[in-house]
């Protein structure tokens, strides 16, 4: 078993045996035939991965780390907000007739701010102060403004990375360590998926800053499982489960601005199969 199927387990669980239900409560997600969308949910969800140890991909089913990283690079990387520019579907539902999915994700990222060393953008800010300013507190990106929400199309879930680096004795080179945000999560179709992408973009950031990768903490408020995803998660952590896989990162690529999809792959890769058709609410 994967350290990260450990996580998921008792994770789902949790939720599933001491959650609190929002069925009969005003929500605002809905299903595809009108339905309100209730959850059974959990305050407060905190998850943590040392990817020195394994990198944190389920096998209960296959988490598609190709496409989960050109999602993380077309908000981080492209900083855009046009679906056009992505290779999957995940977004279609809030895109608008151009594509658009308004002023969210890779938009914030890609606005530049004034510094004392010049106009950035969040990301440009991120490398230059690894690179420079290490052991700085103040290493993080925020892309839930208040002044824009009425422009995004979909409010922000994973909405903060804060970063932190430490040195780790006998070791030359230093360590990043990152907390993820994130206000709301369905937990079948997004959490892996998520966890695998920010693993993936603090590899990146780790060897274009030489330096070793440490911790991710993933903190979630509200870590919910929809009502009609739970006979679904039920059967899917009951699953057998496998060793985790191995990472790899292209070592040649030094700029995180020329990373692509295909400078990442899992080997060993061996999972459960994957479950089709799972309803989306929206």
């Amino acid at each position: 078993m994967s350290y990260a199927d450990k996580v998921f387990i008792e994770m789902c669980r949790d939720i599933l045996e001491n959650g609190v239900s929002t069925e009969g409560e005003k929500v605002r997600p809905h299903w595809e035939d009108g339905s309100l969308a209730y959850t059974v949910k959990k305050f407060g969800v905190v998850n943590r991965y040392d990817l020195r140890k394994e990198f944190p991909a389920i096998t209960l089913r296959k988490t598609a780390v190709k496409n989960a990283t050109d999602e993380i690079l077309w908000i981080w990387q492209q900083k855009s907000n046009n679906i056009k520019d992505l290779h999957s579907h995940i977004w279609d539902e809030w895109a608008d007739e151009d594509g658009s999915i308004g002023k969210a994700y890779g938009y914030q990222l890609g606005v530049k701010h004034q510094y004392k060393e010049g106009m950035m953008d969040q990301v440009d800010r991120v490398i230059y102060d690894l690179k420079n300013n290490p052991f700085s507190r103040r290493i993080m990106t925020n892309i839930y403004v208040h002044q824009d929400l009425h422009e995004m199309n979909l409010y922000p879930c994973a909405y903060s990375m804060t970063f932190n680096v430490t040195q780790r004795k006998g070791e030359e080179r230093l360590t990043l360590n990152a907390i993820l945000n994130q206000r709301s999560q369905d937990v079948l179709t997004a959490n892996n998926w998520n966890v695998v992408q920010y693993a993936v973009l603090m590899h990146m950031l780790a060897q274009v800053c030489n330096m070793n990768v440490g911790e991710l903490v993933h903190v979630i408020a509200d870590a919910h499982i929809y009502d009609r995803h739970i006979p679904l998660v039920e059967e899917l952590i009951s699953r057998q489960t496998y060793d985790a896989p191995v990472f790899r990162l292209n070592p040649d690529v030094h700029d995180f601005y020329q990373f692509t999809k295909d400078d990442v792959s899992l080997e060993n890769y061996v999972t459960g199969p994957q479950i089709k058709d799972i309803p989306v609410a929206i």
